[in-house]
């Protein structure tokens, strides 16, 4: 899908294709990159976009420049996915090519005119969605956050951390935590390299400046999803440490049970000996009196571990 974006006042608004200041091609089919072509747009695939190595993804084609960065967003599924995200730089257009949905791309045309970038030359409409992404990965941070405190909250304090169910989804949901600021770092550690790539070329002070502070707000967001990743190393240790406690408390039941359980077993052991002379079989009181016997040594191991303290 293809949408052109120009310039009406300090508003973005859709335009003819060769009069747009911003193209936006989202899974681009063949006559999109045909129309591309024409104006003189070479659109990379998916599987250039992919390429790890980083002179395939930051280069200098014709006076074209050409930034990929890996950006969180859904996929065809509705999943959360990082994937690549071509950004090509001309004197007369961006051009963004994407194959999946970062959300960025959906708010920004509607707030560009927000922007402290301005909208009035491609690369200040480049600048403009590299803060919309910065603040978007800002945000996802401070849910990740958010999700942090709250299952540290039920793991530290109140009955669900001794519920082994609510432990295990405990332990998941701090997972797809982990995975998600895994995917907010990637993003950052590449769109940092893209700015300082963006920013080696001779662009004015006005840019630059806007670039440094780009920079600048990456690597606070960095240094916060080194503290978050510390974080959710510290809640899965506590959450594996109470799913040990709660296991080992049913073990321990199940080992005292035994252990009461043992006297008795005793007691009936002897009792069952095929002995000639046992003076206690021929009396009328000796199968009440065994039975109290057996009790009593129950009794008595239970009370013995309620003043040890092991109950």
């Amino acid at each position: 899908m293809l949408t052109a974006y120009g310039c009406a006042g300090r508003a973005l608004q859709e335009a003819e294709p060769d009069q747009a200041l911003w193209v936006d091609l989202f899974q681009p089919t063949p006559e999109e990159v045909a129309l591309m072509a024409k104006l003189g747009i070479d659109v990379p695939s998916l599987a250039e976009m992919e390429e790890i190595e980083l002179s395939n993804r930051l280069y200098r084609d014709e006076g074209a420049e050409v930034l990929t960065v890996v950006l969180t967003g859904e996929n065809a599924e509705g999943h959360q996915v990082a994937s690549p995200v071509a950004f090509i730089l001309t004197a007369d257009r961006l051009v963004s090519v994407r194959h999946h949905q970062p959300r960025p791309f959906l708010t920004y045309p509607g707030r560009a005119g927000q922007s402290s970038a301005g909208i009035d030359a491609p690369d200040r409409v480049f600048l403009g969605l590299a803060q919309e992404i910065v603040a978007r990965l800002a945000d996802l941070l401070e849910g990740a956050g958010r999700v942090l405190d709250d299952t540290a909250r039920q793991v530290f304090a109140g009955d669900a951390g001794r519920d082994p169910d609510a432990l295990q989804a405990t332990l998941r949901q701090v997972g797809s935590q982990g995975e998600a600021i895994g995917r907010i770092r990637l993003a950052l550690l590449t769109l940092e390299r893209a700015l300082t790539f963006f920013d080696s070329g001779d662009r004015g002070a006005v840019v630059a400046g806007l670039v440094a502070g780009l920079l600048r707000d990456i690597e606070a967001l960095s240094e916060h999803s080194d503290y978050l990743s510390s974080r959710i190393g510290l809640t899965v240790d506590a959450t594996l440490g109470m799913i040990t406690l709660v296991q080992n408390s049913t073990v321990r039941i199940f080992s005292v049970l035994a252990v009461l359980f043992l006297p008795p077993t005793l007691v009936a052991s002897i009792y069952g000996m095929n002995f000639a002379v046992m003076p206690e079989l021929a009396q009328p009181w000796g199968y009440p009196a065994a039975l109290a016997l057996m009790l009593a040594s129950a009794v008595g191991c239970y009370l013995v571990f309620k003043w040890k303290k092991w109950l």
